[in-house]
């Protein structure tokens, strides 16, 4: 039976006159086989086509990377600086890379932004538009692109000063391409917090006035500026809310509105590390209000954007079209993130989200779904309307391309587990367990997982109370070393890296109880590169 596509059938679901099984205990199985015309090419010599280089995720053309830094849309332009060691394939001294896209998926990379000088090190920040030339830095007519960035003085750290983190300005004149540094930097100076940095500034629409936030230890400082040089400290937020089981980093401040009504609320992003829910980093977000100068909520629970072991330092853009906010993190996590097994590069960004306000059981909850940009990657392999599953009978398929692929269903809120492995028996399980209303990820056979004792050790599971629906919907992610999970369009997301011994090529579909599985699709996600 031929598909479109060129997808072939080999098993058709729950005929009784094809049985490819001889052991009785497995009638119960099926397999379908997804033909494909290619192969997965992994070459050590091609740029970009390394073990585990994403094919459809930003990331660097080699040496180290971590937070994305000073995203801002202009012109067009989507700007992704980011934390960058040109040197070598583990953290050193900070420097900003820079690389540009017309749709958030197809990136440019570009020459480095910011380079360390006499005052340190260049830690992450911000960027925006001076669209007034508030600063005086440009014109009305060219409006000067503005970098506020932490400064990290080494030398002042080794010393045991606890001052050695200051604020920074950058500038450019020709859209990004080339900066100058402010000649009086910097421009807000650090009375003795050991962990002083991560400005986030955007011009305040309903004040008509420049907001900055940053962290100052365990704590989110918040300041108000008319020109972007000079900084007046307003108020803090978070020494007794939140998580606080290690230094707070890379925070952001905006406004959503709620969706289905008139409400709108301000989400305020934390960073941590340590302290995220399967340990190293994670990142928080509180839902409250901000009169531009002081944020408050009457947030009690702590909430995670994410709910993956990587995904960290995620930041929104400034200035994008219809007033989106545009959220992209650092796929990773500094439990292990200097000994992932990759050469020549080390470290990707998430794929681009939309964030969303939706009220559940009575609260607020931050949605996140992937950029519509995002689709347009995607060629169909496979799909099926509906076919059910018998209790304890297991649904296989196999497909070359699983790791470069969007895996998407619907199913009753019932337990659930789906398997993707290799035939070397590396798998990759994640459960839904029902009763418990939990979501799993089981990543301790999933590759190579031994290059750091706590990537592989637990089972990162989630308490699910927000799936209210009678169903869910399932979209899966796969990239040639990532998984991105998304439950009901974002309600739950999960990010993690994963690093099989060869590409996974198999996936089961497996239940204790029967139920049907609706609106499956396979499709194969083309590269960028």
């Amino acid at each position: 039976m031929k598909f479109a596509n060129n997808i072939l059938l080999i098993f058709v679901l729950f005929s009784s006159t094809l049985l490819l099984f001889s052991c009785k205990k497995e009638e119960s199985n099926s397999i379908i086989a997804i033909n494909s015309s290619e192969k997965i090419k992994i070459d050590s010599s091609e740029q970009y086509k390394e073990p585990f280089r994403p094919q459809f995720h930003f990331s660097p053309e080699k040496k180290w990377m971590n937070d994305p830094n000073g995203m801002v849309y202009y012109k067009g332009i989507y700007h992704l600086f980011y934390q960058y060691y040109p040197d070598d394939i583990v953290w050193g001294p900070m420097h900003w890379g820079h690389a540009t896209s017309t749709d958030l998926i197809h990136w440019t990379n570009k020459k480095i932004a910011l380079f360390p000088d006499k005052l340190g090190m260049i830690f992450s920040g911000s960027a925006v538009v001076d669209l007034k030339n508030t600063s005086g830095l440009g014109t009305k007519e060219n409006p000067p692109m503005i970098a506020i960035f932490t400064y990290h003085d080494m030398a002042g750290e080794k010393a045991g000063r606890t001052d050695y983190q200051t604020q920074g300005l950058a500038y450019s004149l020709d859209e990004g391409e080339t900066w100058l540094k402010y000649e009086k930097n910097p421009i807000v100076k650090n009375s003795g917090i050991k962990d002083f940095r991560d400005p986030k500034v955007f011009w305040n629409t309903e004040t008509n006035i420049w907001n900055m936030v940053l962290v100052a230890g365990d704590h989110a400082q918040f300041y108000t500026s008319e020109n972007l040089i000079n900084w007046k400290f307003e108020s803090e937020f978070g020494k007794n809310i939140g998580a606080h089981g290690g230094v707070w980093e890379c925070p952001d401040v905006f406004k959503l509105k709620v969706n289905g009504s008139n409400e709108e609320k301000w989400v305020l992003l934390i960073s941590i590390n340590p302290g995220a829910p399967n340990g190293g980093s994670g990142t928080q977000y509180f839902i409250g209000d901000f009169d531009g100068k002081s944020f408050k909520t009457n947030q009690k629970e702590i909430k995670w954007i994410d709910n993956g072991a990587d995904n960290y330092a995620g930041v929104t853009y400034n200035n994008t079209p219809d007033g989106k906010r545009i959220f992209i993190g650092w796929m990773s996590n500094w439990l292990y993130a200097r000994n992932t097994p990759t050469k020549n590069w080390r470290s990707a960004m998430t794929l681009p989200r939309e964030l969303s306000l939706e009220k559940i059981n009575n609260d607020y909850v931050l949605k996140n779904s992937l950029v519509e940009s995002f689709n347009k990657q995607s060629v169909s392999e496979f799909s099926k309307d509906m076919f059910a599953i018998k209790p304890k009978q297991k649904i296989s398929f196999t497909y070359d391309h699983l790791n470069q692929s969007e895996v998407r269903f619907k199913s009753a809120s019932k337990s659930l587990k789906l398997v993707f492995y290799n035939e070397v028996n590396d798998s990759l399980v994640l459960n839904y367990d029902a009763p418990q209303k939990t979501f799993s990820i089981d990543r301790r056979k999933s590759g190579i997982v031994n290059f750091e004792e706590n990537f592989g050790k637990n089972i990162h599971k989630t308490a699910t109370p927000n799936i209210v629906s009678e169903t869910i919907d399932y979209q899966i992610i796969l990239d040639w070393s990532s998984i991105e999970i998304f439950l009901n369009e974002g309600v739950y997301s999960f990010t993690e890296q994963i690093f099989p011994k060869k590409p996974y090529t198999k996936m089961s579909i497996q239940s204790d109880e029967k139920q049907e599985i609706k609106n499956l699709t396979i499709h194969k996600i083309k590269g960028i590169w």
